[in-house]
Order: C-alpha cells, then sequence, then structure tokens
C-alpha cells in the first residue's frame, strides 16, 4: 500500500456542487436555530434582570444583562457566519450554472465541428451551383416538352392563312365570271332599253273608273249607315 508523506494533507475527493449546497442549507438552517435559541436565551435573562432589580439584587441583575450581551454577541457572529454561508451558496449556485451553460455550449461547438468536417464552404457553392444547373436543365426539357410536334406551327398557320385567301379569291373570279356570262345577251340595244324600262318603270295595274265610283258609292253608304 502507498504511504501518504508526514505532513502532507490529505487530497480531498472532489464534491460535487449539488452536495455543497446541500451541506451549505443544512448548516445554514442549524444556524438560524440556534440564533432563535440564544434570542430566547437573550430574552429570558432581561425578564430575569427585571425580576431581580425589583428585590433590590442589583448584582443578580448585572449578572443578567452580562449574560444577555453575551448571548448578543454569539447571535451576531451566528448571524455573520450565516450570511457568508447564504454567499456562498449563491456563488456555487452561479458557478453551476457557469459550468452547465459552458458544458452545452462545448458541446454544441463539438457537434457543429462533427458536421462542419463533411462540409465546406466551396462544397456549399458547388452544391449550389449543381442545384442552379440542374433547374436550368429542367427549364430547357419542360420548355421542349411543351413545343408542338413536326413543323412550325405559326410558319404553318401563315401558310394556311395564304392559301385560304387565294381560295377566296377564286371564289370571287368564278361569281364575277358567271354573272358577266348572264349579262352578255343583253348587250343589244334593244334589250338594254327594254331592260332599262322594266326596271326603272314597272307596270302599275290601271284602274277602272266604274269600279272606283261604285266602291266611292258603296263607302258613302256604309257612312250613313
Amino acid at each position: 500500500y502507498q504511504r501518504r508523506v508526514r505532513g502532507a494533507p490529505a487530497q480531498a475527493a472532489a464534491v460535487s456542487p449539488a452536495d455543497s449546497i446541500k451541506k451549505l442549507r443544512v448548516t445554514i438552517e442549524m444556524l438560524d436555530k440556534r440564533e432563535q435559541h440564544l434570542d430566547r436565551k437573550a430574552l429570558l435573562e432581561v425578564t430575569e434582570a427585571k425580576k431581580k432589580l425589583g428585590a433590590k439584587n442589583r448584582r443578580g441583575a448585572m449578572m443578567c444583562l452580562k449574560r444577555k450581551k453575551a448571548y448578543e454577541a454569539q447571535i451576531a457572529r451566528l448571524s455573520g457566519a450565516r450570511m457568508t454561508l447564504e454567499e456562498q451558496v449563491m456563488a456555487i449556485e452561479s458557478a453551476n450554472v457557469n459550468l452547465e451553460a459552458m458544458n452545452a455550449m462545448r458541446t454544441g461547438a463539438q457537434a457543429m465541428k462533427s458536421i462542419h468536417k463533411n462540409m465546406s464552404v466551396d462544397q456549399v457553392d458547388d452544391t449550389m451551383a449543381d442545384i442552379q444547373e440542374q433547374m436550368d436543365v429542367a427549364n430547357e426539357i419542360s420548355d421542349a416538352i411543351s413545343q408542338p410536334v413536326g413543323s412550325d406551327m405559326y410558319g404553318e398557320f401563315d401558310d394556311l392563312e395564304a392559301e385560304l385567301e387565294a381560295l377566296e379569291q377564286e371564289d370571287l373570279d368564278d361569281k364575277l365570271g358567271s354573272l358577266e356570262a348572264n349579262l352578255a345577251p343583253m348587250a343589244s340595244p334593244t334589250a338594254a332599253s327594254t331592260t332599262t324600262t322594266s326596271i326603272s318603270s314597272p307596270a302599275v295595274p290601271k284602274s277602272d273608273p266604274e269600279d272606283e265610283e261604285a266602291q266611292l258609292r258603296q263607302l258613302e253608304a256604309e257612312m250613313a249607315i
């Protein structure tokens, strides 16, 4: 076994912050109870001093006041010690919070370092460039798929429009040819005069004067009734 060097202090076992805080709080509670006990004893000494004064025992009353002063001095020392322990508890709690925060930040830094081992700024730039390139390819494919298959649609539309206009012109020419053929026999002066007369002066049926007179008399008779 290993012998401890004479005069060397024994190495203290590591104590967790939680255990330290627990022990300090127990001590603070014990000091508080001790203060309350001494305070009660100081009050009893005051009461006893009053009794002795009433019995004309000034010496006894003086001793009671001395004991009261001693109790108050102990109370003051205990109060100072209790305040020191409470400050120590707050310091340990604050240090423990700082330690937990540091451990959390250290863990986060290690995790980020592990993640960034397989990723760099250049790799991110390359990846973004690949994504943009593939998006451009996808857009080109979509445009190609949306185009009609075969000849140019707009060129074909222009050809069809020209062909339709040619058919309309041909139909118009046929109608004009037929009209000229129908008007050719009517080119003689007699036929033209007859045609003009028949068109400009349509035949009006001649009225019979006797019929008109009979109709007038019939109308007068009906009005007389």
